[in-house]
């Protein structure tokens, strides 16, 4: 299906990209300028370990998780949706997992639609309507659609190379003392690139979450149905003890709800928009859909 582009959402993210890539660069420049060739082993490192991310990222996040593969014959219903969903969106259908968890919530996994994967809880299960679960998993979808993973792998690769040179700055130290304090030089620098680079992952995550948002309502022609899900979805996450939760913080980034302060410097490092503005961008599409042909 053809689904119409939000001209200022695609714009945030292009002008998003466009400012990693000049971080990208002078970081790069700055490191040359101190230790010459040195840096290149660095981004070799990183971009191995991306691929390596990349390229497992369906089982690695399946074994994070504790998600297990599941059959029809298991779970006919979602199966059914998920099917039924992917046809909607022209995709091949993703494999279908389940997650044993109080914490109601859902995410997709996987560099490309032929290797995804679309997750759910299994209290998610319980907790949604057909047609909220429907919504829910037509913003995975979105996701699997829209390469999301291989997006935001590609932001990150900055932000992972910045990383790596801050864990491990005394080897700057022991290995190249000649430098004098450019092994200190580069460590300060890493630190203000790699906060700078991640604020700009993270934005550019939170757009990806509203692309996914328009791309369930497009999908499901029904928006209401989203808004009604992540509603009950947050209520109930309020509920599950904070232990449990803790439990699968390490998944946040991929569920469609993480739990998330609303306090402004969170909202900053935060993965998520937050529910509300969700909700009002949601609301803003129901005239929209109403008339979209089938």
């Amino acid at each position: 299906m053809k689904w119409k582009r939000d001209l200022g959402l695609t714009m945030r993210q292009i002008m998003t990209w466009a400012l990693l890539l000049l971080v990208y660069l002078v970081f790069l420049t700055i490191l040359g300028t101190l230790f010459g060739v040195g840096p290149w082993t660095l981004v070799a490192i990183a971009f191995v370990i991306a691929f390596a991310q990349y390229f497992f990222s369906d089982k690695l996040v399946l074994m994070s998780t504790g998600a297990r593969e599941v059959s029809p014959e298991e779970y006919p219903v979602l199966h059914d949706v998920v099917e039924k969903l992917a046809a909607e969106a022209g995709i091949p259908k993703p494999r279908v997992a389940v997650m044993p968890t109080p914490v109601p919530n859902a995410f997709a996994t996987g560099r490309s639609p032929s290797h995804a994967v679309v997750a759910a809880t299994d209290s998610i299960l319980r907790l949604l309507t057909r047609e909220e679960l429907e919504a829910v998993l037509a913003h995975e979808i979105a996701h699997v659609k829209n390469r999301d993973v291989m997006t935001l792998t590609i932001a990150s690769f900055l932000a992972m190379v910045a990383a790596i040179i801050m864990q491990n700055a005394w080897l700057f130290s022991i290995a190249d003392r000649r430098e004098g304090g450019a092994w200190m030089a580069a460590w300060v620098v890493s630190i203000v690139v790699w906060i700078v680079s991640t604020l700009l992952v993270r934005s550019l995550s939170r757009y990806r979450e509203f692309a996914a948002d328009r791309g369930s309502a497009y999908i499901t022609r029904n928006p209401k149905a989203l808004v009604s899900a992540l509603y009950k979805i947050s209520g109930r996450m309020d509920m599950v003890p904070a232990e449990k939760r803790q439990e699968v913080e390490g998944a946040n980034a991929f569920f469609i709800l993480p739990a998330l302060s609303g306090n402004t410097l969170m909202e900053l490092f935060s993965t998520h928009p937050t529910l509300e503005k969700r909700v009002e961008a949601l609301e803003a599409l129901e005239e929209e859909v109403r008339y979209m042909p089938r």
